[in-house]
């Protein structure tokens, strides 16, 4: 072997513009070395630059094709060593040759419209533009334009483009990742030096792959690069909502080839990693992703490529080589960095250390006197190495061994005793930052600034988050570690007020979080206010003036307190105060008769703003004129695309007679033309504009007229465009979840801390409180109806004030009023939906079981049964129970005799949630039940002393294979898992008292029935009239109101409705009106109640199988009295029945619902439910009914009480 040469070194260039240039050189050396091209010394990537570069080598003679560049270098590797071989290459241009008075051209740059704040997305491409002026404007010399991120200067590449020209600068994100957030500075060189634009650009995480994952890592770099490892590190992202992250992996990718290799088994918790095992002179791009217990994130932007070699500085300044056979042992073996995953030895090479290659061998030992190799069948060519593998809290001894082809050298020199360890101890992250403050900046930023960490642990920066007061959800402010413990925190949301938070970051992860700052309301820094505009004279009496102005546009955050307006006459060049103090009224007297202009100043806490334009003169002479003055204070409210609403003010000056109306005019902004809007007067001072152009801008002007006329034009306004503002949501109406009260609400979409919310009803302002109550909580405001009735239906609109015009409107009509009535009342009085009614079933033995299913039901429902009005407890022989997982609540009766005749019913309490139902045995339905369970429980001692005959042709007795049961409409055998054997014909008998009803079912399986795993055979079902819902136990009402008793009922056939008070009929005329609408709304209506019309009301419903009756009871107290506390009213009790009114003419069918449920899992004393069958199949009709029910049952709906507070 023999060390390395340049025969021929590189020689410098210098060429024309866009002409190739080919640099050539020749290397001698055994074994044949390496050669890598480099400019600026950055390694050359032919594929990096496609078309750009090509490398050739023929015969030992290297070659470099380049269009164009500055400063190449060529640099040739072998195990001998290195040598460098620089060449430049000078551009020029043939313009600029040609343009002596190029070195003398001095450009004036002025910059226009520049790029503001941004914010990108990762992944998108994106463009910072900034226009500008050049002057002179010469298309082939732009000025010279420079981009920083952070104070470091940008240049060209697969990440960034640059141009210039056409009186632009544009900086081209093609892939935006987080490394590119930073901010971002323009700076350009002028005549005078330089001019500069600044603005931060923000780059969110890309959509995670699983929810809950990371964000990517950031700023990927390699460091410390050899022919044996490199080192890998980067920033870790900023976890907010997301689990904390638990490791990273890093991936390794040739130059030239699109496969990624995962380079570490396991996480590595500290974000750097060595990656061993490369290929010497191979170049390497590295990416890193993150991981945490819900998935693994997106991969980070990948690294510049590096080559694996040994850096200069390991070749550079070695002695030259004497002529020895083995080398001397390595020297100063120590840990140039310890952590909690490796070590990482360093030392110097060996001298001597002879002509041949040399390579290491790296043993440790640990409690014994034994050297173990650690990089058993790995030659080490560098002077460093990771060592991994080693136990936690085991202490290490290390020694290196110089090895060439002669054989090894001596060993070094052990070091001191290593151990894997947190290089800070404990305090391995760093230390939360201190105190947090938060100040306002502009409308939709705040200043965050805060302390420093007390253990900083080699900070990297710091993350910032923050969140709405009220919310819990953090949100990032940055996505980049910034360094500086000041940050302007971009995209909030004017209106709204802000926590934040801050978090310090190192290559171990993120801090604790800080105290939370106190809470920010963002809005724009306290300043004076702008200048008024739009002085107008508004009436003169020809010793006296009426003008009025516009308020600022911007009022600097703090409430205006006072204008300042001054005089002048129209020949002089003098100011005055019009009034010493400020102004509160827009009326001042003058002593004679000119021409006078005027201006006006606003004053705020933060002082005196700018004066306004001067006026036009006024003359100050009498206003004798019969048409009315001007309109003023035009405005403009509810802007959308296509529409908006006008508002102005009445003129002072009416002229000879009242106003009578107003006409609007408009054109388009630079138009001359003046269309008018209304083809008719309007009586009102405010008109809907429809049909506009989108986005296109318009000026108004109005007129009032009267009987002599049309009267002065107002102003013309100023242009408004007609788009809806980002983030305009209308006004909405509903129903409070927790209250039930009707209310309408509107949400702006950004306000600042002196606005108002404004709800007017027809335009004009609400001030009546009875009516209305006004709440409003940030950027929601919400109006409450407080007693709706139909004098509230109408146009309601809110506007707010100080928030570039956000407003909205809404009609409430009656037929929407009365659907949130119905949500109101269902609201403030829920009920326990039910799966079923109240039903029995006879169990073996002769019990009685009565079960109801609710939809559902919580673990600390509560409920009560009672029969005919006395509750039952478990303790009198009844057995009750409820299962909350399926909704059944049951009572068993173990002996079942004649003293349990009468109305049982099930009252459920379940949270503010109410329900019964009630099942009427009496007479011959309870003389059914009854024989039944006699009979059960006789066939029961029977079976205790002999078997049973065959069911087929005997009674049936019920039993877990056969149930029996019903309800007082309808009764039913269920069969379990049937068999062959229970195949035949079954029928049921029913009595009446008079006659016995028999029916049939051919059950043998050549008939059309056919048995199934769970036959159900329904063998009397009818559809009785009752109540659904709708009417409360008390009424409560205030005098001379109207009240309405309304409900819902149904039956089939369709049931015959009859009101009464105190059991005498109602009969429907002007004071007391019935109505009976679509076979199931049926309603009484009492206007204008008195105290007379205090009492018992009850509604009776009825068909021919049956009916109910239902009791309210009213009280009507006095205006000015206090509303009498209202008590739940006891289930209705049976009454005597007065005569039912006649049947309405109409009779529309009304649906039966289901009575299916499942079977439920029961106690082992009780038997499990058996489902009823749907009504399908009905009996013959009963006998013919008698007026009066013999029992009433309460309604299904809970007790409910209507209170109508007393208003004005």
């Amino acid at each position: 072997s023999h060390t390395i040469n340049f025969l021929v070194g590189l020689r410098s260039h210098t060429v024309w513009e866009k002409t190739p240039v080919k640099l050539l050189c020749t290397v001698s050396g055994y074994p044949t070395p390496i050669v890598k091209w480099y400019k600026n010394d950055i390694v050359i990537d032919p594929l990096s630059v496609p078309g750009k570069y090509k490398i050739e080598n023929k015969y030992g003679v290297h070659g470099l094709i380049i269009s164009r560049y500055e400063l190449t270098h060529a640099v040739a590797i072998n195990s001998e060593g290195k040598v460098v071989s620089k060449a430049t290459v000078c551009v020029r241009s043939k313009f600029l040759l040609s343009c002596p008075l190029y070195p003398l051209v001095k450009l004036e740059v002025f910059l226009l419209e520049s790029f503001g704040v941004t914010f990108g997305n990762e992944g998108e491409s994106l463009t910072l533009v900034a226009n500008m002026v050049v002057v002179p404007d010469l298309p082939n010399l732009p000025p010279e334009v420079m981009w920083y991120r952070d104070d470091i200067l940008l240049k060209p590449s697969r990440w960034v483009e640059m141009s210039v020209g056409g009186g632009t600068a544009k900086l081209t994100f093609p892939h935006l990742n987080k490394d590119d957030e930073g901010l971002y500075t323009l700076r350009i060189w002028t005549k005078d030096g330089t001019t500069e634009h600044s603005a931060y650009l923000f780059v969110k995480d890309a959509p995670p792959t699983v929810n809950g994952a990371p964000g990517a890592p950031m700023d990927v770099t390699v460091s410390d690069a050899n022919k044996e490892y490199v080192l890998v590190s980067w920033k870790p992202p900023n976890t907010t909502n997301e689990p904390l992250i638990t490791g990273y992996f890093v991936d390794r990718r040739k130059s030239g080839t699109n496969d990624w290799v995962q380079c570490n088994a396991t996480p590595v918790k500290v974000c750097k990693l060595p990656v061993h095992g490369l290929s010497e002179g191979a170049s390497y791009h590295f990416r890193v992703r993150a991981v945490n217990s819900a998935g693994i994130s997106l991969p980070s932007r990948m690294s510049t490529g590096v080559t694996a070699a040994d850096v200069e500085s390991d070749i550079q300044g070695r002695a030259p080589p004497l002529c020895v056979t083995l080398p001397g042992p390595p020297t100063d073996v120590h840990a140039s960095e310890i952590n909690q995953t490796y070590i990482v030895l360093s030392w110097n090479p060996p001298s001597p250390r002879g002509q041949a290659t040399v390579w290491y061998l790296i043993e440790k030992v640990c409690d014994s006197n034994f050297w173990q190799r650690v990089n058993t069948g790995v030659q080490i060519r560098s002077p460093r190495c990771p060592i991994f593998d080693l136990e936690d809290k085991k202490a290490y001894r290390f020694r290196v061994i110089s090895v060439n082809k002669h054989g090894p050298g001596q060993p070094s020199e052990p070091t001191a005793l290593l151990q894997k360890a947190d290089p800070y101890g404990k305090l391995v992250f760093p230390s939360a930052p201190g105190q947090v403050m938060a100040s306002r900046n502009t409308k939709t930023s705040a200043f965050v600034h805060w302390e420093p960490p007390k253990n900083p642990n080699n900070l990297i920066g710091y993350y910032v988050d923050c969140c709405v007061v009220g919310s819990k959800v953090w949100t990032p402010c940055n996505h980049r570690p910034y360094k500086h413990t000041r940050f302007v925190v971009h995209g909030l949301t004017a209106g709204d007020t802000y926590l934040f938070r801050v978090q310090a970051v190192n290559a171990y992860g993120l801090s604790e979080e800080s105290q939370v700052s106190a809470p920010l309301f963002v809005d724009a820094a306290l300043a004076a206010p702008s200048a008024p505009y739009g002085i107008a004279l508004l009436s003169c009496d020809g010793s006296s003036m009426t003008v009025a102005w516009k308020c600022p546009k911007r009022t600097g955050g703090s409430r205006i307190t006072s204008y300042y307006l001054d005089k002048r006459e129209a020949d002089s060049v003098n100011w005055k105060e019009v009034s010493p103090s400020p102004a509160t009224k827009r009326v001042y007297k003058v002593s004679k008769q000119c021409l006078y202009t005027f201006k006006v100043q606003a004053a705020n806490l933060a002082g005196v703003g700018l004066p306004s334009e001067p006026s036009r003169p006024f003359a100050c002479e009498a206003w004798t004129m019969p048409q009315p003055g001007p309109a003023y204070d035009l405005s403009f409210w509810e802007v959308r695309d296509d529409s908006l609403l006008l508002q102005w003010k009445a003129p002072v000056y009416v002229g000879a007679s009242p106003v009578t109306g107003y006409f609007v005019e408009m054109a388009k902004k630079g138009s001359p033309d003046f269309v008018v809007v209304n083809t008719e007067a309007v009586n009102r001072c405010y008109l809907k504009v429809t049909g506009l152009e989108t986005g296109a801008w318009y000026v108004f002007k109005v007129y009032a007229v009267n009987v002599s006329g049309k009267g002065k034009d107002s102003d013309v306004s100023e242009a408004v465009c007609a788009k809806t503002l980002q983030g305009t949501k209308g006004l909405v109406s509903g129903v409070d979840e927790e209250t039930g009260d009707i209310f309408l609400s509107f949400e702006a979409p950004e306000i600042s801390e002196l606005s108002e919310f404004i709800w007017s009803k027809s335009y004009k302002e609400i001030t009546d409180s009875s009516r209305v109550k006004v709440s409003t909580v940030g950027r929601r405001s919400r109006l409450t109806l407080l007693n709706p009735e139909k004098e509230d239906l109408g146009l309601y609109s809110v506007a707010v004030t100080e928030a570039d015009g956000a407003s909205a409107s809404h009609t409430v009509t009656e037929e929407e009023l009365k659907k949130l009535f119905e949500l109101s009342y269902n609201i403030r009085n829920p009920i326990v939906p039910l799966k079923t009614e109240l039903n029995y079933e006879i169990l073996e033995k002769g019990h009685v079981r009565f079960w109801l299913q609710a939809q559902k039901i919580s673990s600390a429902v509560s409920y009560r049964f009672i029969i005919n009005d006395k509750e039952v407890t478990r303790a009198e022989g009844h057995k009750i129970s409820h299962d909350a997982s399926t909704g059944i609540i049951q009572m068993t009766v173990e002996h079942f005799t004649r003293a349990n005749e009468g109305t049982y019913t099930l009252q459920i309490h379940d949270g503010k949630a109410k329900s019964q139902s009630s099942l009427v045995l009496v007479g011959d339905v309870f003389k059914v039940v009854l024989k039944e369970a006699e009979f059960q429980r006789k066939e029961h001692i029977r079976k205790q002393v002999g078997g049973v005959g065959d069911l087929r042709e005997s009674k049936i007795a019920s039993s877990e294979k056969m149930r029996i049961g019903g309800t007082c409409e309808m009764a039913w055998m269920q069969i379990c898992e049937p068999t062959d054997r229970e195949k035949g014909h079954y029928s049921i008998e029913i009595h009446d008292g008079k006659n016995a009803h028999i029916r049939t079912f051919d059950l043998s399986g050549q008939g059309k029935s056919k048995l199934s795993a769970f036959t159900k055979m329904p063998l009397f079902c009818v559809d009785r009239g009752r109540v659904v819902g709708g009417l409360p136990d008390v009424v409560t009402i205030m005098e001379y109101k109207t009240l309405s008793l309304t409900c819902t009922v149904w039956g089939d056939p369709k049931p015959e409705v009859t009101w009464f008070k105190n059991e005498q009929e109602v009969v429907s005329d002007d004071h007391n009106q019935i109505s009976f609408e679509s076979g199931k709304f049926a309603s009484l209506t009492i206007k204008s109640v008195t105290v007379d019309d205090s009492g018992k009301y009850s509604i009776n419903v009825r068909n021919k199988y049956g009916g109910e009756f239902v009791e309210i009871t009213v009280s009507v107290y006095k205006q000015g009295e206090q509303i009498p506390e209202p008590k739940l009213g006891q289930m209705s009790r049976s009454s005597a029945a007065p005569k039912p009114a006649a049947p309405p003419s109409t009779k529309p069918q009304t649906p039966t619902p289901s009575m299916k449920s499942p079977t439920p899992t029961q106690p082992h004393s009780v038997k499990s439910p058996t489902p009823t069958p749907p009504p399908s199949m009905r009996s013959p009709p009963p006998a013919p009914k008698s007026p009066t029910p013999p029992r009433s049952a309460k309604s299904p709906t809970p007790p409910q009480v209507y209170e109508v507070p007393n208003s004005h």
